[in-house]
């Protein structure tokens, strides 16, 4: 057997990179501290849209800011030790808000967005869990019916790539979601989606496939890399070291310590997510709904229905908040006043976040042998696997017409 590609970080992302790198012939080991696919890639609300394709920070969203921050349900909050690096990401972040960035952005995530929905169904192939993704519209539902608009920038954008929407109004809305608030007024309907009924047991599935064709899998807390003169990248572990030829850093947040100690510093943060699950629901949804105005998901999933959301910008170690389940427990009666939340399970991830929306794909300038595959914020499970097959073009030497500067560590 070839020698092993070894992945840091096993969760979505680098479970596709293995896949793909497997489909080139090339071996692969996949080393990180939990089970795979159950760290940050398990809590999302399921989502894989095509037509994901609109960064965080778009036009005027500095005059939402101070409301929400000040806001106790709001669905952004800073932690106040984390404000001395959250200023400078922040305004990183503002500077990236303009149309002409939020449509240079999206052209990008259109990228890794359009294809994933026939990439996981490819890679789920053969499991026997191909049920593990089903059809979907992408609901995003309005109180105030003004606002449902398909002149918004965001919508305009989706159209102009080709996406299907639709504004209905209450009645339709209710005939096709029973369960919704009829405080809800109006919705935008994103068609040509799909969803993932549990996220973490896609990562379980995918990386047993990649186990089965014949990927080691090495539960080891990674604590330093380091290139050494025999051209061989050293891994320091919480077990036996390792080393190897070639890297791909898929770590998550926990990728930035990583790169310091290289001389590499890059602008990534903890930008945590919660989600309560709901295993006695009572009622179910039939496609994922967001609220637009808490910003909080709600997906029915094998183990009940799923409310997720929050940003919260904290320490990567910061204990959970335990106020965001209150939170969390009462945006989800307000969407769906039938819901029993008396057996709520509460969670916390930790997405890593860039302040342009976009990750870090490629190999490093300088560091031969090191790729990136970090940094995917929000939008990791659509985009992870066109992410992987990137990565293995990268590795495997296979020539491809995408230009990958708008991925690139050097754009900070």
């Amino acid at each position: 057997m070839s020698e092993r590609i070894t992945i840091l970080g096993a969760g979505i992302v680098g479970i596709c990179c293995a896949l793909s790198l497997q489909e080139r012939g090339i071996a692969v080991r996949l080393v990180d501290r939990a089970q795979p696919g159950q760290e940050t890639s398990f809590g999302n609300a399921g989502v894989v849209s095509p037509w994901s394709v609109i960064p965080q920070p778009v036009p005027g969203i500095w005059k939402q800011l101070p409301a929400m921050l000040f806001d106790r349900n709001s669905a952004l909050s800073v932690r106040p030790a984390f404000w001395p690096r959250m200023i400078p990401w922040g305004l990183r972040f503002m500077r990236n808000s303009s149309e002409p960035k939020v449509r240079e952005a999206s052209d990008a995530m259109e990228l890794l967005c359009r294809p994933s929905i026939e990439l996981y169904r490819k890679h789920l192939i053969g499991t026997g869990h191909e049920n593990l993704i089903v059809d979907s519209h992408y609901v995003h539902a309005f109180r105030q019916p003004e606002q449902a608009s398909l002149e918004d920038l965001g919508y305009l954008i989706r159209a102009e790539k080709g996406g299907d929407l639709e504004r209905i109004g209450s009645d339709e809305l209710h005939r096709l979601e029973p369960a919704l608030s009829r405080a809800f007024q109006a919705a935008i309907l994103i068609k040509g989606q799909a969803r993932v009924t549990s996220p973490g047991r896609v990562g379980a599935v995918l990386a047993e496939k990649a186990r089965d064709q014949g990927a080691e899998i090495i539960k080891t807390d990674v604590q330093g890399i380091a290139h050494a003169e025999d051209g061989y990248w050293h891994l320091t572990t919480s077990g036996e070291p390792l080393q190897t030829r070639s890297i791909v850093l898929a770590a998550g947040v926990w990728s930035a310590d990583l790169l310091k100690p290289l001389g590499l510093s890059v602008p990534l943060v903890a930008e945590r997510g919660y989600h309560i699950e709901l295993p006695n629901a009572s009622v179910s949804l039939n496609h994922s709904v967001m609220d637009v105005d808490a910003k909080v998901v709600a997906s029915t999933m094998q183990g009940g229905l799923r409310v997720a959301g929050m940003a919260e910008f904290a320490g990567i170690e910061a204990p959970p908040d335990p106020r965001k389940q209150t939170i969390l427990q009462e945006q989800a009666k307000a969407m769906v006043p039938d819901l029993d939340v008396s057996e709520a399970r509460f969670w916390m991830g930790r997405r890593p976040s860039f302040p342009d929306s976009l990750p870090a794909i490629g190999e490093v300038k300088g560091k031969p042998g090191l790729f990136c595959a970090f940094g995917h914020s929000h939008y990791g499970l659509m985009m992870a696997p066109k992410t992987g097959e990137l990565v293995a073009d990268l590795v495997s030497g296979r020539r491809h017409n995408v230009n990958l500067g708008k991925f690139s560590l050097a754009r900070f």
